[in-house]
């Protein structure tokens, strides 16, 4: 056996149990999942699925569906959480990346959401946002504002609920841009401060180019932990009122376990795994090429 094949035959040796995993909970799942979007089914009866072709998407994407809503808000959600939570983490590890007293409570401080969990995160944003003792109210009040039912109007309960991910979600982002600020080269930071560089072109033009791989990672991370909200819904709003603050996640446990429609069920988790998809893909491309253009 010449040493190349042998080469060959680790390399495959190595990658086959990761690759056995990868079918077994990634690709076998989402290829049954893509079969019974097809086929009907209701879970409160016993009779078996019945072959529909298209019908659950037809019923998905028709002009009198709320799918429309929720997918809107799903979006508009993810175009707002994404950014704000990246440039937030961002920002707060360049802040704990330096030498001041006291930072590890700062570090604890901002970390501490994320450990929190979701349904007990929820449960506290719930009182703050209450309209009669709640602090975010009573905040309001101090600055001169009326007092807003931030969960149960149209206006606002999506507006909170983006709020509350962006705090749960920011300090574990963060630490991930920390990580990468502090595995930097020392070195290129001494030879751009003795080369006369100021603090913003140091970080334009050398911190940022650096952590272009942690971006990809994270902003990856944030939008997928966007589409995956449930339990803040499931405790604060319901995705009200009258779907402002449902999400395509919530509205997919909804018809599912609420209502029974298996395959309505399966259809949106179709279109939950495609928009995934077309967001890393987008990601990644848009990062490739950034770093082509830069060399």
């Amino acid at each position: 056996m010449s040493s190349k094949l042998r080469a060959i035959l680790l390399g495959v040796a190595l990658l086959l149990p990761s690759l056995v995993f990868l079918v077994m909970f990634t690709a076998l799942p989402v290829a049954q999942t893509i079969i019974n979007s097809f086929y009907r089914r209701n879970l409160a009866t016993r009779n078996q699925p019945v072959w529909d072709g298209l019908g659950n998407y037809v019923r998905l994407f028709a002009a009198d569906s709320d799918f429309w809503h929720v997918l809107s808000n799903t979006l508009f959600a993810v175009a707002f959480v994404v950014p704000v939570s990246v440039i937030l983490a961002f920002l707060f590890a360049l802040l704990l990346n330096q030498r001041l007293r006291g930072i590890g409570w700062l570090r604890s401080s901002i970390f501490y959401p994320t450990i929190l969990p979701m349904v007990s995160a929820a449960s506290i944003w719930l009182l703050m946002f209450n309209v009669d003792f709640g602090l975010v109210n009573s905040a309001v009040k101090l600055f001169g504002g009326k007092a807003q039912n931030f969960l149960g109007t149209t206006n606002w309960a999506l507006w909170a609920v983006c709020f509350v991910i962006i705090w749960k979600m920011t300090g574990f982002l963060m630490v991930f841009y920390l990580a990468g600020l502090q595995g930097m080269p020392t070195d290129v930071m001494e030879a751009a401060r003795l080369d006369g560089a100021g603090a913003w072109q140091t970080l334009w033009h050398i911190t940022l180019p650096l952590l272009r791989g942690t971006t990809v990672f994270v902003v990856t991370v944030a939008v997928t932990g966007a589409f995956q909200t449930v339990d803040h819904l499931y405790v604060m709003t319901q995705g009200g009122p009258n779907h402002a603050s449902n999400l395509l996640l919530f509205n997919l446990y909804e018809t599912n376990f609420r209502f029974q429609d298996s395959g309505l069920a399966y259809a949106q988790t179709v279109v939950l795994l495609l928009l995934l998809l077309i967001f890393t893909i987008a990601n990644t491309i848009i990062a490739d090429r950034r770093s082509y253009d830069a060399q």
